[in-house]
């Protein structure tokens, strides 16, 4: 980081990254332990390697929607970090993978892993690795590179007008099998849908949704592929301005 870089045209992950870190009184309770390494400490010893990268650490891309529209490639981790510090991520499924091999019987993880803001933004990954806390940090680095803008918006009857909790329109997930479809829900409603896909949908800030869906739903990974294909595809829905006032659309983080 160069010391000409004022702080107010710093991204936000690298204001906190460099600020004066404050010791935690020992008598007050003890927080929870992040998995894998701490993302500001990652920061601190940050040398960028792309076009991207450089740019966020010279200041002159301070936000993700800047990053998005540039048209570059996010290729390092770090730069999620700095333009979307405090992304919370939720470990969807652990799964042990054996396999016979001439030397003997060779054991692996496969990890899925979900990322997001719970305003707009929601990333899943999948990595695997000999040993479960690596594979949990690789699967977290590669949703974190495959995040996404969610659009919510009041596409139901019943809603009201203001900021949208729900999808606006029905959209349609598939993963091998199984099969998620995402109805607009009126705000108060909640996640009707099972448990897999509300952690994708909570971690995305979609609060109220009615779902269908259909094929091998127990397959944990296969349904939480659905659900966020189902999100994804929102955006390849061509929506006139008219529509996105009428539905109160906000594409990515509420601003």
């Amino acid at each position: 980081m160069s010391e000409e870089t004022p702080i107010q045209n710093m991204a936000p992950g690298l204001v906190q990254a460099y600020a004066p870190q404050e010791e935690a009184p020992q008598d007050g309770p003890r927080r929870r332990r992040r998995r894998g390494p701490d993302p500001l400490l990652a920061l601190r010893e940050w040398q960028p390697k792309t076009r991207l990268g450089q740019k966020v650490m010279a200041g002159e891309i301070i936000s993700y929607e800047q990053a998005l529209a540039s048209g570059l490639p996010i290729r390092e981790v770090q730069v999620v970090d700095a333009l979307l510090p405090g992304l919370e991520d939720d470990v969807i499924k652990v799964n042990m993978v054996q396999r016979m091999t001439d030397s003997g019987r060779r054991v692996r993880f496969n990890v899925m892993a979900c990322v997001g803001n719970k305003d707009g933004y929601v990333g899943l990954g999948m990595a695997k690795a000999k040993e479960v806390p690596k594979a949990i940090e690789k699967a977290i680095t590669a949703a974190k590179l495959n995040l996404i803008r969610v659009q919510r918006g009041n596409g139901s009857w019943e809603s009201s007008a203001g900021p949208g909790t729900s999808v606006p329109f029905k959209v349609k997930g598939r993963s091998a099998s199984t099969r998620v479809t995402l109805m607009p829900a009126a705000a108060g409603k909640g996640l009707v849908i099972g448990e897999t896909g509300k952690r994708v949908l909570q971690l995305a800030g979609v609060t109220d949704v009615l779902s269908r869906t259909s094929g091998q739903t127990r397959t944990t990974i296969n349904y939480a592929a659905a659900t966020f294909n189902a999100l994804k595809a929102l955006n390849t829905t061509r929506v006139t301005e008219d529509q996105r006032q009428r539905l109160h659309i906000t594409y990515g983080r509420a601003i």
